[in-house]
């Protein structure tokens, strides 16, 4: 099965999460900095959550370059994964009202966490995919970062009960743990090299 239709709707789905997101934000009351002051939380949130789906839609792009085909199986685990990228709004618009409180903090991170774990799924139907190319497994069995991530949602969760910076400072560690990949330009034709899935 061909994989141009699933990329585009992919794609177009992520435009439409930034686009809530931006249309969500609040504009100040004023012209000094101080006026900033009653938004900036709905500006940082909307600044991480911009980072982490543009980190999403970087991985999902290298990885379906990477792929030769695609499987119903695939699309059921790419939709479990928009799904989850479609709440980023919600979460980012309850932290920024609430001003990072405990519940929206662990509910944005369980949202990461659901993302993270529905993008290792599509990875591992991608992979069973006949026709794949052999490198493409060996490339996602060699990712620490992607590993990683899982735990480190589920410690700022558990974070936010606790101190909810620390939670704060933990979804931006996993975002900021993505950047030098990103930066690095070292793509190949096959695109294989380029999977840098922190998820």
């Amino acid at each position: 099965m061909g994989k141009t239709r699933l990329e585009a709707f992919s794609d177009g789905v992520m435009a439409i999460i930034i686009t809530i997101m931006v249309l969500e934000l609040k504009v100040p009351h004023g012209t000094t900095l101080a006026s900033l002051s009653p938004v900036l939380p709905h500006l940082l949130s909307y600044v991480l959550s911009f980072v982490y789906v543009g980190i999403y839609w970087n991985n999902h792009h290298h990885l379906f370059q990477a792929a030769d085909r695609v499987s119903g199986s695939v699309l059921w685990a790419n939709l479990n994964l928009l799904f989850w990228l479609s709440l980023l709004p919600f979460a980012t618009g309850w932290i920024g009202e609430n001003h990072l409180d405990a519940l929206p903090s662990a509910a944005y991170g369980f949202i990461l966490l659901m993302a993270a774990l529905s993008f290792y799924v599509l990875q591992r139907r991608i992979i069973m995919v006949d026709g794949q190319p052999p490198l493409l497994a060996h490339a996602l069995s060699s990712n620490w970062k992607g590993k990683a991530s899982p735990l480190l949602y589920l410690a700022g969760i558990a974070a936010a009960f606790w101190t909810h910076w620390v939670a704060q400072l933990i979804y931006v560690g996993v975002a900021i743990m993505s950047l030098p990949d990103l930066l690095t330009d070292y793509c190949q034709d096959d695109d294989i090299d380029s999977l840098i899935v922190i998820a």
